[in-house]
């Protein structure tokens, strides 16, 4: 009988299969989707797994990465049918010494999926692999931690199985979430309810190596690392991996004696690579290799002196936050026209909306930039998720550090329209909460005392006025300092402000839009999603037949909801119709 997968590990290193994929392709060359064949062609199934058996693993993943309603276009039961024949396979094909892991791939996810249900999907497969008797659950080529630790938690007031959670990172050792390989391994290595950690896919052995020779391995908890054979190419329409396995196996030798104690392959590996790797494996000393990272304290402490800088959302006055739109053609009078003018009015923060409505304006940090340049304002330029990916958003707020600029709005950001999704495509590498994450790990990693600052927004007309708060929570746990809501209309939506405000503790700047006419206000209540602009709102511009009449109603309008939410607010967001900044004056006077 083997023993507790814990206990094995605390004695022994672990070989794990290779890439069940690639084997498969080999032996099944007709196309078939791997995960399918654990129902249309089991015993091909059986054969991958014999053949890392043969080859000397000693734990095997079962044949169910991407088992999930989105890569197989099946409903939830049939999924978790999928991946109970995967594992039943698994163990009819298993020895004595095996152990199995039920394996868990990430659920492809726009930004505006329901992350509840996504969960629950994770959490169902993993209690089923749980109940048919799997030794270890892994999930296996995640960007982040997000949902998995809260599937542990609730997983762990089930069962006591083995939680395995592994990432995947380039080769400069972040993920698609923008999170270094350190923090990914801090974080799960911290979490109570994950056994094992580590990193598969993603890059070949040589990055692998490198990218681990930076990490303290403490031994705290098991850390794996399973690399692809190296980097894939494309020959004739296939995508080929170079053979390189005295060299993978050379790495994972190098990689054992940093202290890793699960070694394997991903993409690119088949049963040989896993054949010279244990042979290799079975001739190394394990001992901890003294890596460049180890700096001196001197070295250490080099840093430059601690920048104490004003943070404009931390006035004990309300504060007053106005919105400035880049423009949408190569012109910028009339933006530094408005720019000058709030110069005068001693506002806190300009702020700069990310191309809005997903419809193309002047790119917010450059014009943000322009703007401090030349006025002196503080700036805030809000940035979205929809048009860049990890990368080029890294890329912008180091940009922005350069030109001084310290200060986001950060938000998940409008969908491409629909007329142009065919042509265009939206990014969303994560939404608002993984975008924070990031600049969090930016914060520790490249900025240190003089840190970006940032906030998110509230919609408090979400129809699940619980969900919303919970979002406002998880920014706040990942550094958000304070938050513009949507411009608010009517005594309701006040009230969901305020329930908000109680719940959370958030720093609150009420959003203010003063509507400067008939059409303008029938435009924003039909056109603008999740902006609730009432018919009796509407109907108080229906005889503002000048526009200086129309931009009375709106002034009127603005003070009536400061009023309202003052007992609450922090600040107020104002948000004014084609920069017609100038009417601030008689909105803010005598307050």
């Amino acid at each position: 009988m083997r023993p507790d997968i814990r206990d094995y590990l605390k004695k022994e290193i672990m070989i794990t299969d290779g890439a069940f994929g690639t084997y498969f392709s080999m032996i099944c060359p007709d196309g078939m989707f791997p995960e399918k064949a654990n129902t249309e062609a089991p015993e091909l199934v059986k054969q991958v797994h014999r053949a890392y058996l043969d080859a000397g693993a000693n734990l095997i993943r079962t044949n169910t990465f991407a088992t999930n309603t989105r890569a197989l276009g099946m409903d939830l039961q049939a999924v978790l049918e999928n991946a109970k024949q995967g594992f039943l396979l698994a163990k009819e094909v298993a020895q004595e010494n095996t152990f199995i892991a039920g394996d868990i791939g990430p659920i492809r996810k726009g930004a505006y999926d329901d992350e509840e249900q996504i969960k629950e999907e994770y959490l169902a497969l993993a209690r089923q692999f749980s109940e048919l008797g799997a030794d270890a659950i892994v999930f296996e080529t995640f960007s982040d931690t997000a949902l998995i630790l809260e599937v542990a938690e609730e997983l762990r007031k089930e069962s006591d199985i083995f939680v395995w959670l592994q990432f995947s990172v380039n080769q400069l050792g972040y993920s698609n979430a923008g999170i270094s390989a350190k923090t990914l391994l801090e974080e799960a290595i911290s979490s109570k309810y994950i056994d094992a950690t580590g990193l598969n896919c993603g890059v070949g052995p040589g990055h692998m190596t490198q990218i681990l020779g930076k990490i303290e391995i403490t031994g705290e908890k098991p850390v794996s690392a399973l690399p692809n054979a190296s980097y894939p190419k494309i020959m004739q329409d296939r995508i080929v991996f170079m053979e390189n396995m005295d060299y993978f196996a050379e790495k994972l030798a190098d990689l054992k004696a940093m202290g890793i104690s699960i070694l394997g392959g991903c993409c690119g590996t088949n049963p040989d690579y896993i054949k010279k790797t244990a042979s290799v494996l079975s001739r190394s000393v394990s001992v901890r290799k003294k890596s460049e990272k180890e700096e001196s304290k001197a070295e250490k402490a080099s840093t430059k002196p601690p920048l104490i800088r004003k943070k404009w959302f931390e006035s004990e006055k309300k504060l007053i936050a106005v919105e400035l739109s880049p423009p949408p053609v190569a012109h910028d009078e009339k933006l530094m026209e408005a720019a000058h003018l709030l110069k005068t009015y001693q506002v806190d923060v300009v702020t700069f909306p990310d191309s809005p409505s997903g419809r193309t304006r002047a790119d917010s940090i450059l014009t943000a930039a322009k703007v401090a340049t030349e006025t002196g304002l503080c700036v805030m330029p809000h940035i979205c998720c929809r048009d860049k990916n990890a990368i080029g958003i890294r890329s912008q707020l180091l940009g922005a550090y350069l030109s001084e600029i310290r200060d986001f709005l950060i938000i998940t950001g409008d969908p491409v329209p629909t007329m142009v999704r065919s042509e265009i495509k939206g990014v969303f590498n994560f939404d608002s909460v993984g975008l924070m994450k990031l600049v969090k790990e930016m914060n520790k990693e490249s900025f240190g005392e003089d840190a970006l600052s940032y906030g998110g927004a509230i919609n408090q007309n979400r129809l699940n006025l619980e969900v919303e708060i919970n979002r406002v929570k998880k920014k706040m746990e990942q550094g958000a300092q304070f938050f513009l809501t949507q411009p608010v209309f009517s005594e309701e939506e006040v009230a969901k402000l305020r329930r908000i405000k109680k719940e959370t503790g958030a720093r609150i700047l009420c959003g203010i839009m003063p509507l400067v006419s008939y059409k303008n206000a029938c435009f924003i209540k039909n056109e603008m999603a999740g902006m609730q602009v009432t018919e009796e709102v509407t109907l108080r511009y229906r005889d503002a037949k000048t526009r200086e009449e129309g931009e009375a109603v709106g002034i009127a309008l603005a003070r009536e909801i400061m009023e309202m939410a003052k007992d609450f607010a922090d600040g107020y967001y104002y948000s004014i119709p084609f920069n017609r900044v100038y009417m601030l004056e008689k909105i803010l006077k005598d307050l």
